[in-house]
């Protein structure tokens, strides 16, 4: 039975990212964002367990990269395909007239065309045992669910306005895009053990997320993953 444990966390996530497709399509961000979460969040421990209980498996690895493209493929690929609609023509009925204006929401699909292709790689990528190599799919999907996120709680104008510019949408999905696929080493939050002096940047970007979280809230979302990844650029830059 024990066996079964891991895979069941991992369709676990399947549901939810399913669920946050369907509110996706529907215009509910809001809860399409919780249901993201809920997904990585059995994502995160659908491993754990496997690892626990010592059951890790192909089957299991297979399951998790195909769950996975739904809630951090599929879903972020929609919420952007809408955010860049909804800029140009301020409701769902831009897909009804097909001419050149109405083809760019779908620079959003690139996400979830960018997330397959790096799962793909992740599934025959022995080097990504213990760390990153390129941005994983989960924190794209992290990054792109906040985006409405922000413009639903956030009064700073200045966020807003960026966030409804097409121009910044398309930069990020392509920057987005690149930073899955491309050759970049990112540390893993996995602990060997918990000596300061080997995890430092580990422990110092728990420490900072903390603090954007409880002081920017949704704001804080992108933040983390831009610090995320320069604290990966800065640590490789050290070690060569």
């Amino acid at each position: 039975m024990k066996k079964h444990i891991p895979n069941l966390l991992t369709l676990g996530n399947l549901f939810c990212g399913t669920i946050a497709t369907i509110l996706a399509v529907n215009n509910n961000f809001v809860f399409a964002g919780l249901f993201v979460v809920l997904g990585i969040f059995f994502d995160f421990f659908d491993g754990f367990a496997a690892r626990l209980l010592n059951v890790s498996g192909e089957l299991g690895k297979q399951l998790d990269s195909l769950a996975d493209m739904v809630t951090s493929g599929v879903v972020p690929g929609i919420i952007m395909f809408k955010l860049i609609g909804d800029k140009l023509i301020g409701s769902d009925t831009f897909i009804d007239e097909f001419n050149l204006p109405t083809l760019i929401p779908f620079v959003g699909l690139i996400l979830t065309l960018g997330a397959c292709y790096r799962l793909a790689k992740f599934n025959i990528d022995t080097r990504q045992s213990e760390s990153f190599i390129g941005l994983p799919t989960p924190a794209m999907s992290l990054f792109v669910i906040s985006l409405p996120l922000i413009l639903e709680y956030s009064d700073l104008e200045f966020v807003n306005d960026l966030i409804r510019n097409n121009y910044f949408l398309i930069t990020i999905t392509l920057l987005l895009t690149y930073l899955m696929n491309a050759e970049l080493p990112l540390f893993s939050l996995k602990f060997k053990n918990y000596a300061i002096k080997n995890n430092i940047v580990k422990y110092l970007f728990l420490l900072i997320s903390i603090i954007m979280i409880i002081s920017l809230q949704y704001l804080s979302i992108p933040l983390i993953i831009t610090i995320y990844v320069l604290l990966s650029l800065i640590s490789n830059s050290k070690k060569a």
